[in-house]
């Protein structure tokens, strides 16, 4: 055994080999034959100049399960900020694959040749290292650490091992990597994507989470889809305090998370364990740290917020143009259409098909749609045709910009037939790939694009060659692989030593991918850059439409990674029209949120064969509050659009119609998500997180912090049982309905076909606009103020906000000449309500003409008399149109009922420019 003293002593290379002697003559039987060796123990620490700790680890007994040891671990932790912790461990002694520091810019820990050889200067014995927020301790031999919340003690992260546990300690070979922690068994965890959750969005004991972007579709349960997302979030209650925290693994090779209800073990095929841990406490505080760090969410334009529709099989673009006519027919919003690949000249991205999409009609149709405010969106695949007479594929050869196989681009199968794909981690690629998005918008002026089958995916596997036939041959389905291929298991890339779960099957990892013995720029192996590929492409793509005339980019990518919501949007991928994926839509898109990617939704009636007219009567009625709302369907599927059943349009006009009205809301929770990352639909716990009741409801949501959706998910039903958090709640669809109780209520609401209900809680002040057929007409309607107090309370506030810009401009912030922010605020105390505003950069709203022309107050004590009402210290009664009326409150629950009368006062004709300061005040009778 070494002892500290003397490693002190040591130079560089003397102590490397000291410690590789040491290592070398362990054991290799493992004591327990379901753990893997014995750990590592600490040898040495000392503090870095930037503050933080390193250390060396050594392996205590050698096992060759999964491959050798590595016999020397650097570990280094750091306190980033108070509220981040980074733990990162690694080889001591060579550089391993981490996600590339220029795709998501963070700190780097300290070079690894500064980690040993110096601790003659800083030698430490402590074994605890805290911030404001956490504590951070280990234990030397067997190596293990923990993370503890400082304001209470409790220990949030715990990699201690002992004889009854049945988890390993830390293991670290080059192709397979585990590390658990225990956890107490009341704590609720959410994350751990992308996957379809049957139990709801909580995780559940027993359930596998395996991460590897991977094009299966998602009515698979529980397996590895389309985006990676090694994060999670912890919710605990300790005697009615609730705190939240989250632990992000940031490494993008393939791995199993195994949790058991009391520990979560990571086992991965690659990289380095790069912890960071977010100490919220709030859910809110949490993503706002977790975005901090990989990102804040993208601004999307306001029109991404109408409505879209979208279908593979539009054949030629008269189809197009009535679906966009039989829309306005049947009085229905529409902002958005798009094409899959239908416009496409033989499947062929950034191509227009001659005969079906011929270009002057294309444009005629665009300078329609677009002068009403209409926009157009399109499909790209990453796959480019291997073409001699298609340029793009042509200039991407001149520019060597594919992924590799044998010095040769690799070849695979897509739509078009033999396809490459393009190496989003060449810079050369990314200026290609810009260049031709610039080409492509010259043909065709798109308003965003669509990025699909970005896993990457492929209808082959291994190795490929063109055959001497046609492929595809053209009839038959496409997704036939019809190259001439050999399977690769010839390298440990192709074939590790672990296998995870792939596809929930374990099937090999390079199955109908790019397979894993390729390599991008650099010689980076496809191995370890898998999963970030849709990610990479993201970011290239968001280069490209940013270039266009300074516009703001929308992208929607199918594949994500930790930090792609700073760059695009998502849609959950093909789902089906059943009522098990309507229900599994919610979780899907909560959890997207908390992972900092708000801009998601469902295909709308689901993407496979074949959904109810029932079903998609109650689908547009979820899917009209999904952050992104596109009815989307299979080439093999009939037409579903939402006027081709008289019931479903009638549901969609209603759904739609509060959507519509409620834009300048969703457009501030937009800005939100964008300055601190607050997600847009969100859990019931991320505005009740002591409520613990709706730990794991994952049949309602939130659209920001006040405003819930508690649709019908099954079939036959015309009530749905809703709960109600604490307090006072008000229906959308009738003001003078409210819902009040102390400590939260069921209640079994109405639904009949056409309804879904929609509460705004107490505390509130919602902005709304009267709605319309497009978002740029809506836009321009005169604003309404909902104010929402506590059902009778004597004394109450509320509180908004409202967000306006020139959303055409790539940035959305103040300061610009080009935005207005107005802080709403309400009061009532003593029978006097006042409701006020605080604007800044009121200029732009002002020159926009927009006005609020009427303010409901709902939740008032007494009978409703309206006296002394004034606006800016003038009176108003009897001296202007302001029209005043006043409704009694209906209590819809038995423990409201005995409360005191309530009632709402509505002033109509108010003409006040949102622009500018005001306050109005009345006393109540």
């Amino acid at each position: 055994m070494v002892s500290s003293n003397q490693l002190a002593a040591l130079s560089f290379s003397s102590l490397l080999l000291t410690l590789l002697l040491c290592s070398a003559g362990a054991s290799t039987s493992p004591k327990n034959a379901t753990k893997i060796g014995q750990g590592y123990r600490l040898v040495s620490i000392e503090e870095t100049p930037n503050g933080g700790l390193v250390g060396i680890l050594q392996v205590k007994h050698k096992t060759n399960i999964y491959g050798p040891d590595i016999p020397l671990l650097r570990f280094y932790v750091k306190h980033e900020a108070d509220n981040r912790l980074r733990v990162h461990i690694t080889d001591a002694q060579k550089q391993r694959w981490e996600v590339p520091y220029d795709l998501l810019p963070r700190e780097q820990p300290p070079p690894l040749t500064q980690s040993i050889g110096k601790f003659r200067k800083n030698p430490i014995t402590v074994s605890e290292y805290s911030s404001s927020e956490f504590l951070f301790s280990y234990t030397s031999d067997p190596f293990s650490f923990a993370v503890k919340r400082k304001s209470n003690g409790e220990t949030l992260f715990d990699t201690s091992s002992g004889d009854s546990d049945p988890f390993s300690s830390l293991v670290f070979k080059d192709q397979y990597l585990e590390i658990s922690t225990k956890l107490p068994k009341d704590a609720s965890l959410y994350g751990l994507g992308e996957n379809t959750q049957p139990h709801g969005i909580k995780l559940y004991p027993g359930d596998p989470y395996t991460l590897y972007t991977t094009d299966i579709s998602a009515i698979n349960l529980n397996a590895d889809l389309y985006g990676s997302h090694p994060m999670y979030m912890d919710l605990r209650n300790t005697g009615g305090k609730a705190s939240a925290h989250a632990v992000l693994l940031l490494n993008s090779n393939g791995m199993d998370v195994f949790y058991t209800g009391t520990s979560l073990t990571y086992k991965i095929i690659g990289g380095v364990f790069d912890f960071y841990f977010f100490s919220g406490p709030s859910p809110l505080n949490v993503v706002d740290q977790y975005t901090t760090l990989i990102g804040r969410p993208a601004p999307m334009p306001y029109w991404a917020f109408g409505f879209h529709q979208c279908r593979w099989g539009y054949h030629n673009l008269s189809v197009v143009e009535d679906v966009v006519e039989n829309y306005k027919k049947a009085e229905i919003p529409l902002d958005v259409i798009w094409n899959d690949d239908d416009h496409m000249d033989g499947k062929k991205d950034f191509t227009l098909n001659p005969v079906n999409y011929p270009r002057p009609k294309l444009l005629n149709f665009l300078d329609k749609i677009h002068s009403i405010g209409m926009k157009y969106v399109v499909i790209i695949d990453p796959g480019i045709s291997v073409n001699t007479s298609y340029g793009v594929h042509q200039r991407g050869v001149a520019n060597d910009v594919f992924i590799k196989y044998d010095g040769e681009p690799f070849l695979a199968q897509v739509w078009p037939g033999a396809v490459n794909f393009p190496d989003f981690l060449n810079p050369k690629t990314v200026s290609w790939w810009v260049d031709e998005i610039r080409r492509f918008h010259e043909l065709v002026p798109v308003d965003g694009l669509w990025i699909d089958m970005n896993e990457a995916s492929n209808f082959c596997s291994g190795k490929c060659k063109i055959p001497k036939g046609q492929c595809p041959t053209g009839t038959g389905p496409g997704w036939i692989c019809c190259l001439d291929c050999k399977n690769i298991t010839k390298t440990r890339w192709d074939d590790p030593p672990y296998k995870i779960n792939a596809s929930g099957l374990k099937v090999p990892i390079g199955f109908k991918t790019i397979a894993t013995s390729a390599y991008h720029y650099n010689g980076v192996l496809e191995y370890d850059a898998h999963s970030l590929y849709g990610f990479s492409q993201s970011i290239a793509t968001h280069n490209g439409l940013q270039a266009l005339q300074g516009k703001r980019p929308f992208i929607l990518s199918r594949s994500t990674y930790v930090g792609s919501g700073k760059y695009s949007a998502h849609w959950t991928g093909d789902n089906q029209g059943t009522w098990e994926n309507l229900k599994y839509s919610i979780s899907t898109m909560l959890n997207f949120g908390i992972f900092g990617v708000p801009m998601v939704g469902s295909d709308i009636c689901g993407f496979y064969p074949q959904p109810t007219e029932e079903l998609c009567n109650r689908w547009i009625e979820v899917g009209a509050f999904y952050p992104f709302s596109r009815d989307h369907a299979n080439y093999y599927s009939p037409r579903q659009e939402l006027y081709q059943w008289q019931s479903v349009a009638e549901s969609a006009r209603n759904a739609l119609g509060i959507r519509y009205k409620l834009l300048p809301y969703l457009y501030t929770l937009n800005y939100e998500a964008h300055v601190s990352g607050a997600p847009i639909a969100r859990p019931l716990f991320f505005s009740f997180p002591t409520y613990t009741e709706c730990y794991g409801l994952s049949t309602q949501f939130l659209l920001g912090s006040s405003l819930m959706i508690s649709p019908v998910l099954e079939q036959g039903k015309t009530q749905v049982k809703a709960l109600f958090p604490p307090g006072s709640w008000y229906s959308l669809l009738d003001w003078t309905h409210t819902i009040t109780s102390k400590d939260g209520v069921y209640v079994t609401l109405d639904a009949p076909l056409h309804v879904v209900n929609v509460h705004l809680y107490q505390n509130t002040i919602l902005p709304m606009q009267q709605g319309g057929m497009v978002s740029k007409e809506a836009r321009m309607t005169p604003f309404t103020l909902i104010v929402t107090f506590p059902s009778g309370a004597a004394e109450g506030e509320a509180k908004g906000n409202l967000f306006l810009d020139n959303d055409e401009l790539p940035d959305m912030n103040l300061g610009n000449g080009y935005s207005t922010y107005v802080d709403l605020y309400a009061t009532v105390k003593q029978g006097a309500v006042k409701v006020w505003s605080d604007v800044q950069e009121g200029k732009f709203a002002l020159d926009k003409g927009w006005i609020i022309d009427s303010i409901s107050v709902l939740g008032l004590e007494g009978s409703g008399a309206v006296s002394s009402l004034e606006i800016d210290g003038k009176p108003l009664i009897g001296v202007s149109n302001v029209n005043v009326s006043t409704s009694q409150h209906l209590h819809l629950n038995s423990e409201g009922e005995g409360e005191k009368k309530t009632v709402m006062v509505a002033l109509k004709g108010l003409n006040i420019p949102v622009g500018k300061n005001f306050a109005m005040t009345w006393k109540m009778g």
